[in-house]
């Protein structure tokens, strides 16, 4: 049986760190705007002018 041993650099870490926390803001921020816009669907408007 091979045994593997994977090395991962400072900076490729430093780069998939970045990724994960990048998709996980953009993800939050979508559904934030997505509900947002769903739920103001629903509220009632105010017609003052």
């Amino acid at each position: 049986m091979q045994q593997l041993i994977l090395y991962i650099d400072p900076g490729t870490g430093s780069l998939l760190l970045q990724l994960v926390i990048g998709g996980i803001v953009t993800f939050g921020l979508f559904f934030k705007n997505s509900f947002k816009k769903f739920f103001s669907l629903f509220k009632k408007k105010d017609d003052k002018i």
